[in-house]
């Protein structure tokens, strides 16, 4: 049984966690805080806490943190968290940041993509970023985990078996991610009758999920991997599909394009291969994974173009955000790794 306390807990992402965590069977949460909402039960501000717990938000208080947690879930906008996951850090405690204040490695990359300088440059290359899938082995043994941005994850899940086997040109890839309305945040104000029967574009070029794309996939290849990504906000609360256009540097069979995906995940408990000859849901469809932490990957070849289509869903908010830290949790606690998170997706919704 570890101590677990949440920074920042009446967001979405926040929410979420704490939803997790409550049904987790080796965690006891003993904090959770919030600037807004000091002395409220947290079910207050998180409803279907309801029953779960009683425990109520508090102030952020780094020694009694520091007593009273093993490690630590920081669920703060971005460019806030920068200062408290230092603080956290420095006095010995584990940490699973859900900004994007330490996906990053390089310092110039902040001013880059999020225009802003980073504070602490020497604290990036002590953060591990937080996809098990790709980088296991090192969030087993790190105190800072950065978890990956919702649209960055589902992509570079599809996309990495395809640079590590070198099939793709590598100067052309195409990301065009459709997104939920819940990936805005609780505060965002977005109105219903505003956001109801959209397929709005947002940030079409220089998205800052770009950047860890580019990121991770040019550490797989060794070399500087150039990607292309456009968002637009669809009519749901939650889930992502990813529609990821790569051009074939050789012509590729089905059964070759199966044995890559199966070598790379075929043990990977959270990663489902979706491709049917039948009925109607023949590729990834956000729609299936609301709920669950998988995360669903599927493809089709367009040969007369040499190009390789590969779609991936998941629900923003867990393998996306809150689910991923818990996979996280578990890989650095040597939990089991599916705890908390053997939940099947919700249907319908």
């Amino acid at each position: 049984m570890i101590k677990v306390g949440v920074v920042g807990a009446s967001g979405y992402v926040g929410g979420e966690t704490l939803r997790l965590l409550v049904n987790h069977p080796d965690v006891e949460i003993t904090t959770v805080t919030s600037r807004q909402h000091v002395g409220e039960y947290l079910h207050r501000i998180q409803p279907s806490l309801k029953g779960f717990t009683d425990l109520t938000f508090s102030e952020l208080d780094y020694d009694k943190m520091t007593d009273n947690c093993d490690i630590v879930f920081t669920a703060v906008p971005h460019g806030t968290a920068t200062e408290i996951v230092k603080a956290l850090y420095d006095r010995g405690l584990k940490v699973i940041d859900l900004s994007a204040d330490y996906r990053l490695h390089t310092a110039t990359d902040y001013d880059k993509w999020y225009g802003w300088e980073h504070p602490h440059p020497d604290y990036l290359p002590k953060s591990v970023f937080g996809v098990p899938e790709l980088h296991r082995e090192a969030i087993k043994k790190a105190q800072l985990v950065s978890c990956p941005g919702c649209m960055a994850v589902t992509s570079t899940l599809a996309l990495a078996p395809l640079i590590r086997h070198d099939l793709i040109d590598t100067e052309h890839i195409i990301v065009d991610s459709k997104i939920g309305s819940s990936g805005a945040g609780s505060g965002s104000g977005t109105a219903h009758a505003m956001r109801a029967g959209v397929i709005r574009p947002y940030k079409p070029a220089k998205h800052r999920h770009t950047g860890e794309i580019e990121q991770e996939l040019s550490e797989i290849a060794g070399k500087k991997i150039h990607v292309s990504m456009s968002p637009h906000a669809v009519d749901v609360v939650r889930g992502i599909l990813c529609t990821n256009h790569t051009f074939m540097k050789k012509d590729i069979e089905e059964k070759e394009l199966w044995k890559i995906f199966r070598e790379a995940y075929g043990q990977e408990r959270f990663i489902r291969l979706i491709r049917d000859k039948k009925g109607l849901y023949k590729f990834p469809d956000p729609k299936f994974v609301v709920g669950s932490n998988f995360c669903d990957i599927g493809f089709d070849i367009d040969e007369e173009n040499h190009r390789l289509i590969v779609m991936s869903a998941s629900d923003n908010l867990m393998k996306g955000a809150a689910g991923s830290a818990i996979q996280n949790m578990n890989v650095m606690c040597g939990f089991d790794e599916m705890d908390g998170l053997k939940y099947t997706p919700l249907t319908p919704v």
